[in-house]
C-alpha cells in the first residue's frame, strides 16, 4: 500500500526552521518527517493523559484544603 500523505502549510520562525533544517540534514531525514514525528508524539501523550484519566475517574475527589492537613499530617509539606 503506499504511504499517502497531505500537503499542509506550516509557518516556522526562521530561527526554528534553520534549526530543523539543520537536524533534518544531520539525521539524514526529512523536515516533513520530523514534524511528523513530533506531532504524532503530542498526540500519543494526550492518548495517554485520556486514558489515565478514565482509570481514575471513580476515585473520590479531595479539596485541597484536606490535601494539604493530610501532607503535613504526613510530614510531606
Amino acid at each position: 500500500m503506499r504511504n499517502l500523505s497531505i500537503k499542509s502549510n506550516i509557518y516556522f520562525s526562521p530561527e526554528i526552521h534553520q534549526a530543523l533544517r539543520q537536524r533534518a540534514s544531520n539525521n539524514r531525514t526529512s523536515l516533513s518527517a520530523q514534524v511528523n514525528e513530533a506531532v504524532g508524539n503530542l498526540l500519543r501523550d494526550d492518548v495517554d493523559d485520556l486514558a489515565a484519566f478514565e482509570q481514575r475517574a471513580s476515585e473520590p475527589e479531595i479539596n485541597l484544603k484536606s490535601l494539604r492537613a493530610n501532607l503535613k499530617r504526613h510530614r510531606k509539606l
